[in-house]
């Protein structure tokens, strides 16, 4: 299929659109901004029941690496679907098979010395399943995690992710959770002051970065810092829904010291920088660090099939049998569809193809911005990129985003956003976007920036 289309949201798009309104639930939010209803969808693109085709650079936010209907995905799902579906924990050649390739995939000192859990079919599961691992080893009780972050929306996920605005209404979540600073490439995003934080991906003892290892060091060390000390560091080595932000080399590292110094895990969230989203199978391997853990989801269903999964080292697999548990932590189906997604990005070399393609998009991007003031950072890892735009005055500007992604939308470009302010335009296509795809995504994005701020002036 190739990116085409007429009327939008077509008569169709229009009918489902409105029965959805009437019957679904009001937290439905992705058609409130592009307004579209779903028949079919192949590789890096999607087909609307009016026909329309639009090249997809958002991917069920990063859950299609290998592409939607993937044909070696499907078949090996399908014939374990006609075999057996439902496992719990029973083993099976899947589940296993799955678990002996993530260890041998694994980061750094986890490869060939971790264990996998499955628990529910969400990474808010996992994110669960890795609260428990760091209270049940260490004894402790607070959690630490950073501004900006995103961790998923039960109660414990939650507690870590970093927007108030999925938090409205419903605390007290878990005690002794705390935020603190994470290093931001562009400026302060709360002040606004340019160059109080990291500029470059190598530094890590500018202000900035030496502040928020600093900020971490006390809710560990200081006799006064106002908490319990934290059983464990959640991070995500490369922020997603907080505008894609790319830590300084050092940054993980030194969590790990802090960690390390003080009895408590690092636990590194990569569902949606992982398996290979970001031209390494974990966004971890671009800072040489190993964590004690790390967790898994989006991506791992290979095909979209909900899963969700923990792996860690095995020095911490201190459970006893039913220590954590999920009636869907057998998930066969799901599971060769991660076995088979990884080795299709493995036969097709998807993981070079995505640091290749990734610099092709952050240069043209950056040529548009060459002269657009307004794109103050075009940042990311492979086929995870970020753009974020200022107005003249030098705010955060969602507007601008908003947009774009609209003027994208109707010339068969599909994007979405992100960043503290909705300010950051966010792009993670499948793994298997070709370069004519990629070429023609550009012009098209490349074409709305230069009229969104046009007429903006």
């Amino acid at each position: 299929m190739e990116p085409s289309v007429d009327e939008i949201p077509g008569p169709n798009s229009q009918k489902l659109l409105e029965r959805q309104q009437e019957v679904d639930s009001s937290a439905v939010a992705y058609p409130k901004r592009i307004p579209i209803a779903l028949e079919e969808a192949r590789g890096a693109t999607v087909r609307d029941v009016d026909g329309n085709t639009f090249l997809d650079f958002f991917a069920g936010i990063g859950v299609l690496n290998v592409g939607h209907s993937n044909p070696y995905v499907l078949e090996g799902t399908q014939e374990q679907l006609e075999s057996v579906a439902h496992t719990i924990d029973f083993p099976t050649e899947a589940r296993i098979d799955l678990i002996d390739k993530l260890r041998e995939i694994a980061p750094g000192g986890l490869a060939g010395s971790s264990n996998v859990v499955f628990g529910g079919p969400s990474g808010s599961d996992a994110i669960e399943g890795s609260i428990k691992l760091a209270k049940h080893n260490t004894g402790r009780h607070g959690l630490l995690a950073f501004e900006g972050s995103y961790h998923g929306t039960t109660a414990g996920a939650l507690s870590l992710t970093a927007g108030k605005k999925y938090k409205k209404g419903y605390a007290p979540l878990l005690a002794d959770t705390v935020h603190v600073p994470y290093p931001y490439p562009a400026q302060d995003p709360d002040t606004g002051d340019a160059g109080a934080l990291c500029p470059a991906d190598d530094c890590c003892m500018d202000a900035g970065c030496a502040r928020a290892l600093d900020a971490v060091k006390r809710k560990f060390e200081a006799p006064y810092g106002g908490h319990e000390t934290p059983a464990g560091i959640w991070v995500e080595p490369i922020q997603g829904e907080g505008g894609v932000i790319v830590p300084p080399k050092g940054f993980l590292q030194g969590l790990r010291d802090i960690a390390d110094d003080n009895d408590a895990m690092l636990i590194v969230d990569e569902i949606q920088t992982g398996l290979g989203r970001t031209g390494e199978w974990f966004a971890t391997d671009h800072f040489d660090v190993t964590p004690d853990a790390i967790t898994m989801a989006k991506a791992l269903g290979g095909t979209g099939l909900p899963i969700g999964a923990m792996l860690y080292h095995e020095k911490f697999d201190t459970w006893g049998p039913g220590g954590h548990v999920g009636t869907f932590r057998g998930n066969a189906p799901a599971m060769v569809g991660g076995l088979r997604a990884i080795e299709y990005i493995e036969s097709h070399n998807l993981l070079a193809h995505a640091t290749e393609l990734g610099s092709y998009l952050r240069d043209r991007i950056s040529e548009v911005a060459e002269t657009t003031p307004e794109i103050v950072d075009v940042r990311g890892k492979g086929l995870f990129v970020g753009v974020e735009f200022e107005d003249a005055d030098g705010n955060p500007d969602a507007d601008i985003v908003k947009a774009i992604q609209t003027h994208c939308y109707e010339n068969g470009v599909l994007v979405w956003s992100a960043g503290r302010h909705g300010n950051v335009l966010r792009l993670i296509p499948p793994l298997v976007l070709t370069h004519e795809q990629a070429a023609f995504g550009m012009d098209v994005l490349g074409e709305a920036v230069r009229a969104v701020t046009t007429e903006a002036h």
